[in-house]
């Protein structure tokens, strides 16, 4: 998907430019803005497929602003730039709603990967046009259109909860490793950071599908080894 608009919020104006032109000539277009208003500002008036968000901006921390885009409906990938080490840092952004989060500095080939690995599973094979439907426990996944409802009533989840909860469905019963599941939901090699970032995930995720997310019957743990989704699951 290489037509995708990729919006750079990024204060340097160094570090901005080597995305822009780095980006460009990979075949993206790309819109740079400079602090995090005007990037929420732009995300309401044009069409963004990916957000390059850095975590220290001018006026406010990049965090905060990747809560304040999923509050107002931006659903598309978010991947968080940061220049700290701590996984603490990694671990708020994804608490924030980010899908994925790369350490400065960055080999811009790196980045490619995973900006490209996060839309084809936004808008490619996660997204396919064919209609299929599941009932998990209560939920009804739309595969087709990427909803999720309740008894009629919406659940929302990000792109990426979204893509958690359809590879989980789709090998139901299946003890599927973090490993397993970082290179099928992210797209990239699994290391220790993204596979601790998938437990934060798993978390967020139980606290919308799960009726009571103390005590998950959906989304089982494997210590040891895992997660799976529970077994009784049905096509409608």
């Amino acid at each position: 998907m290489n037509s995708a608009l990729i919006l750079v919020i990024e204060d340097d104006p160094a570090v901005a430019q080597g995305l822009l032109d780095g980006l460009s000539k990979a075949g993206f277009a790309v819109v740079w803005k400079a602090s995090g208003a005007e990037g929420v500002a732009f995300t309401q008036l044009a069409v963004v497929h990916l957000i390059l968000l850095d975590v220290r901006l001018p006026d406010g921390s990049g965090f905060d602003f990747c809560r304040q885009l999923r509050q107002k409906g931006m659903f598309a990938p978010i991947i968080i730039l940061t220049a700290q080490h701590e996984a603490l840092d990694k671990i708020l952004g994804l608490e924030m709603g980010a899908d994925d989060y790369l350490t400065k500095p960055f080999d811009l080939r790196e980045l490619i990967s995973r900006i490209r690995a996060q839309l084809r599973r936004a808008y490619g094979e996660f997204s396919s046009a064919e209609s299929n439907q599941m009932s998990i426990g209560g939920l009804l996944v739309d595969l087709s259109s990427g909803q999720v409802s309740r008894d009629g009533a919406p659940v929302s989840l990000t792109p990426i909860e979204f893509r958690l909860l359809t590879y989980l469905a789709r090998h139901r019963g299946q003890v599927l490793s973090r490993g397993q599941i970082v290179e099928a939901v992210w797209g990239h090699e699994a290391d220790p950071d993204s596979e601790a970032a998938v437990n934060v995930h798993i978390r967020r995720l139980r606290e919308k599908v799960e009726l009571d997310s103390s005590r998950p019957a959906l989304i089982i743990t494997v210590p040891g080894m895992g997660y799976k989704l529970a077994k009784e699951i049905t096509k409608p």
